[in-house]
């Protein structure tokens, strides 16, 4: 019996749903990006690979979800090009980056004008299980399939469970801090 099956689907009913009325107050989205920006975040590349094609995107937002079973979650914002072939493909890789792949995190955040499948071609990637590419230098690289999709504001929440890991090398890893690239 898979996870899946332990777990009806109504499990998960209201867990989603707003807890507050319809009038409650939220913040201005700028103060909310600027305090964001002082919370220090981990930098990942987020591959999938399969029928879809390959494709890749950099981003903070990856949590820890159960470990029982081992499940992650990432966000990716729906105006990405990527969410269809993240979709389609239903596995990713989490690729925690080292202080030392700056480049390669401007690359998949698409600030040097190199676009799909082109992304690849810097470096040095290989698979585990699911097919999706994992970074041969990543500091730790967590190979997932999905789940479960949320919508939700303007972001996709992809739940999903962690079929195999590879622990790189140790040392210093990339963070995003104040918008800025620093090392932990």
């Amino acid at each position: 019996m898979s996870w899946i099956d332990q777990r009806p689907d109504d499990a998960m009913a209201g867990a989603f749903d707003a807890v507050a009325p319809e009038s409650a107050q939220t913040v201005d989205p700028v103060i909310f990006r600027e305090a964001m920006s002082r919370l220090g975040a981990a930098v990942h590349v987020v591959t999938t690979g399969g029928t879809a094609g390959r494709a890749g995107v950099t981003v903070t937002a990856v949590a820890s979800v159960s470990d029982q079973p081992p499940t992650i979650l990432v966000c990716l914002n729906r105006r990405s090009g990527s969410n269809t072939i993240f979709r389609t493909n239903g596995v990713f890789c989490v690729n925690t980056l080292g202080a030392a792949d700056e480049q390669l995190a401007d690359l998949f955040a698409g600030r040097t004008g190199v676009a799909g499948e082109e992304r690849f071609a810097p470096d040095d990637w290989s698979k585990l299980t699911t097919g999706a590419p994992v970074f041969n230098r990543a500091v730790i690289a967590f190979d997932c399939r999905v789940i479960d999709v949320k919508a939700v504001a303007t972001h996709n929440v992809y739940f999903a469970t962690v079929e195999a890991i590879r622990t790189g090398p140790s040392g210093p890893v990339l963070v995003y801090h104040e918008r800025a690239y620093k090392s932990v």
